[in-house]
């Protein structure tokens, strides 16, 4: 499999793809041909991936030789958006993962040809690969071996600006490389004693190399344990301000979905975020929350999400658990499918799954087929008989897009108490409250104020039952 991925030109001042910050992530991207060596760094030793020119491997266990192929393409645009050069894709039929090296002994053989005939510096594993297999894959060949978590880590570090996105960021990462102190190869050898040279274990080898292991990994669980002391108050942040949309009856809509769905170019077109939008893996890690208002007036907040993928790594799924949970607080999940991608249907059930894990998948969902400018007519009519609820759109083009304001209005939850009230003209402020959080049905101007016909929640239908007319 060759790399054909290129970046598409951006259309100038396109309102949906926030273009200053996009300019600016543009700037700081990789440079091809840096070192690729390992770097020592003072508080852990850590593998800086700094990935150039790649070949990708890939086990196939279950499913068709299609869903093979678009997990290796998956991983290839996963490599791209890291910087990366794809050079070459390799899978291999399996009924499971080799124990030892991931793919079997002759596949290695052959991995090995690959490097060398195209120069490759790093193999990236479609997989999660245990501290033995990384050590005896890179040792037989001889190159930098990476597996999906650690690019999808290594996305994850670039693309984090905020304050929290970076310690979740940074946990994820520590959490993933303490078990791997160890595993990272024959530069990492030094770990395995002082005086028994490289035999390791056994008495009289536990000199300096053991001391400086040990140290690594009690460094390592005090900075996760401050993360994660750090991450629990800027969520108690975060739930304090919930708290005050649900004390002033504001509705809360999340749009989730697969990564590069276009969840960013939705909340562009529905609210006029300017939200950075880019064509690549997980653009968006940072929640960003607008409001809005529905047709009838009703205001509402939209957030947008980070992305999910398949297999979307534990470690990623933990440390950002208390940014998801703002999907399963919301009163309606806008879940976005990308209807050009070559199999919508899988990222449906990702997407699925990862809502589930954070007890998301019991809210109200409305499905949104984006992209459908992009798609062709064949699997436009196949996805709307796979799901003939959903709506869609183009946030590009804006194709359905006034559908799906309508589509977001119906759904939103309605205040329960229906009421007719006459506000005197010196309480704009009640007036100004139920446009904002009510629903007004009815409105004329009297003598003595203002007579509405309004549907609230109790809680402020308690506080017009004096104003009753």
């Amino acid at each position: 499999m060759r790399n054909t991925y290129q970046t598409p030109v951006l259309d100038e001042l396109d309102p949906t793809t926030g273009d200053l910050e996009l300019e600016e992530r543009h700037s700081l991207r990789r440079v091809a041909g840096l070192s690729t060596e390992l770097t020592d760094v003072t508080e852990v030793e850590y593998r800086q991936l700094r990935l150039e020119r790649v070949v990708l491997v890939g086990v196939w266990t279950e499913g068709s030789v299609e869903d093979a192929d678009n997990s290796l393409t998956e991983l290839a645009a996963l490599a791209e958006t890291a910087g990366s050069q794809v050079l070459e894709g390799l899978i291999q039929r399996r009924k499971q993962p080799d124990a030892a090296t991931f793919i079997g002994r002759g596949k290695v053989d052959e991995l090995r040809d690959v490097v060398i005939m195209t120069g490759a510096d790093t193999v990236i594993c479609d997989g999660e690969l245990s501290p033995s297999q990384l050590r005896k894959l890179e040792e037989q060949v001889k190159v930098k071996v990476v597996d999906r978590t650690a690019l999808i880590l290594d996305i994850f570090a670039q693309h984090a600006k905020s304050r929290e996105g970076k310690a979740q960021v940074e946990l994820a990462q520590l959490q993933y490389l303490l078990p791997r102190l160890r595993g990272w190869g024959e530069a990492m050898s030094r770990q395995g004693g002082g005086a028994g040279g490289s035999g390791g274990g056994g008495v009289g080898t536990r000199g300096p190399g053991e001391t400086k292991l040990e140290t690594d990994r009690r460094r390592i669980n005090t900075r996760i344990a401050k993360l994660r002391r750090e991450i629990k108050a800027m969520k108690t942040v975060r739930e304090t301000k919930r708290s005050r949309r649900v004390a002033n009856g504001v509705p809360a809509v999340a749009i989730a979905g697969y990564t590069n769905a276009g969840k960013s170019s939705l909340l562009n077109r529905l609210t006029s975020a300017g939200v950075l939008v880019e064509d690549a893996l997980f653009a968006t890690l940072d929640p960003t929350t607008r409001r809005t208002a529905a047709e009838d007036g009703r205001i509402f907040t939209l957030s947008d999400t980070v992305g999910f993928v398949r297999h979307l790594p534990h470690h990623i799924v933990e440390a950002f658990r208390s940014t998801l949970e703002e999907v399963a607080r919301a009163d309606l999940v806008v879940h976005v499918v990308d209807g050009a991608h070559p199999d919508p249907e899988g990222q449906v059930s990702a997407v699925r799954e990862v809502l589930s894990e954070v007890g998301a998948d019991q809210l109200p969902e409305l499905l949104v087929i984006n992209k459908v400018d992009a798609a062709d007519e064949e699997t436009v009519l196949r996805l709307k008989r796979t799901w003939p609820e959903a709506i869609f759109v183009s946030a590009r083009s804006g194709i359905g897009i006034g559908e799906l304001h309508k589509a977001i209005a119906d759904r939103l939850p309605r205040p329960a108490v229906e009421m007719r009230v006459l506000i005197p003209y010196d309480r704009g402020d009640l007036v100004a409250r139920v446009h904002r959080s009510g629903q007004v049905l009815q409105s004329r101007h009297l003598d003595d104020g203002t007579e509405l016909a309004v549907r609230v929640d109790e809680q402020f239908a308690a506080e017009l039952s004096d104003f009753r007319s």
